[in-house]
C-alpha cells in the first residue's frame, strides 16, 4: 500500500478539491498522481509556497518549506 501524504496543508489546499492520504496498491500510481497533485499546487495556488514531492518508505509526502526569517544583527549581542 502506497500513501500521498500532504504535510502542509495550507488555506489553498483546503479550499481545493484536491485529497490528503490517498492510498494506492501500486507506487507507480501513486507517484504519477502524487506528481499531478504537486503540480497542480504549485501551478494554481497563490504562489506563496512552493510544494516538493519526497519519497518516505511507502509514504509520498508533499510538502513546502517555509523560508526561514532573516534576521540582521550588528554583531555584538544586543539584537538576540
Amino acid at each position: 500500500m502506497f500513501k500521498i501524504v500532504v504535510q502542509d496543508r495550507c488555506g489553498c489546499f483546503i479550499k481545493s478539491d484536491l485529497e490528503n492520504n490517498l492510498e494506492f496498491d501500486s507506487k507507480d500510481d501513486a507517484m504519477l498522481k502524487a506528481i499531478e497533485m504537486k503540480n497542480i499546487m504549485n501551478r494554481t495556488f497563490c504562489k506563496k509556497h512552493t510544494f516538493e514531492l519526497q519519497e518516505m518508505f511507502n509514504n509520498l509526502i508533499i510538502k513546502f518549506y517555509k523560508e526561514e526569517q532573516k534576521t540582521y544583527c550588528c554583531g555584538n549581542g544586543c539584537c538576540m
